[in-house]
């Protein structure tokens, strides 16, 4: 449920920041034009800056000063409001639901890593004067996989050796399904943003081929506009799916290092069942 709900505000975000981004671009668009036709109205009657220096020159000095005043943010940014709406939604909409996943994981492997030397220590001296009983309240008030294991354990310390070690693996199995629990979604996510890219790459090229049928020209500003937009789709697709690989990749790694956590915390604790019992 606490999943369902972090997935449902992450989506509601990426609905409400989407238009107030191509609301900001619009209007950043308008207040430039009005800026122009103050000074165009301020200047009557005075020569003019394209006509002292020339309009190309003035092209020229524009584009550079854009391109050093933009950082990558907010290059990002302008290449996102320009995309088509409908596949750079979504595109998003991965992103921020990948992410949500790749958080919620991250904080509930954080949280189960433990002192597990530590916890063996502790039941270890409980065993060693025979309180089976400290032994699991120890377990008990501990959080993570490996108290929780260390505790099944416990609790079939006086049966056989096969029995212990049968119900620690069983448990251990189970303790590993909920380390990786959701995972596969945030591989979902990793294939689906990519796939979104070269989809909507394709429509933009379909949709540049019917502009060129239905003009009947074939002028690199007609194939420009809906190729352009196309391949906007396609590099934020990549970059989505690169970040998304990039927290997986960590998750794994933490998962990986828990997992080897459990097995050396089992067979040390049948160690100390073993000698509990002799």
């Amino acid at each position: 449920m606490k999943r369902l709900f972090i997935t449902i505000a992450a989506a509601l975000l990426v609905l409400a920041v989407l238009p107030v981004m191509a609301q900001q671009g619009d209007t950043e668009m308008m207040l430039a034009a009005d800026s122009l036709a103050v000074d165009s109205g301020l200047a009557a009657g005075m020569p003019t800056v394209e006509e002292l220096i020339g309009e190309e020159d003035i092209n020229a000095l524009q584009m550079m000063a854009e391109a050093e005043g933009l950082g990558l943010h907010e290059q990002l940014k302008s290449k996102f409001v320009e995309g088509s709406a409908e596949f750079m939604s979504l595109v998003a909409l991965a992103l921020v639901i990948g992410l949500a996943l790749c958080i919620e994981r991250i904080i509930y492997l954080t949280l189960s890593e433990i002192n597990a030397k530590k916890l063996l220590r502790d039941i270890e001296q409980k065993m060693e004067v025979g309180d089976v009983a400290g032994a699991k309240a120890i377990c008990r008030d501990t959080r993570g996989p490996v108290a929780s294991i260390c505790y099944q354990g416990l609790m079939y310390a006086d049966q056989d050796m096969a029995t212990v070690e049968r119900s620690i693996v069983s448990y251990g199995t189970v303790q590993s399904g909920h380390l990786e629990k959701g995972c596969s979604w945030i591989r979902l996510m990793i294939a689906i943003a990519p796939s979104l890219g070269f989809l909507g790459t394709v429509i933009g090229m379909v949709m540049a081929f019917d502009r060129i049928q239905e003009l009947g020209d074939i002028s690199p500003t007609i194939v420009a506009e809906g190729m352009k937009v196309a391949l906007i789709t396609t590099i934020f697709g990549i970059i989505v799916a690169l970040v998304l690989q990039i927290f997986y990749n960590y998750i794994l790694s933490k998962i990986e290092r828990l997992t080897s956590q459990m097995e050396e915390s089992a067979i040390t604790l049948l160690d100390i069942i073993m000698r509990f019992k002799k």
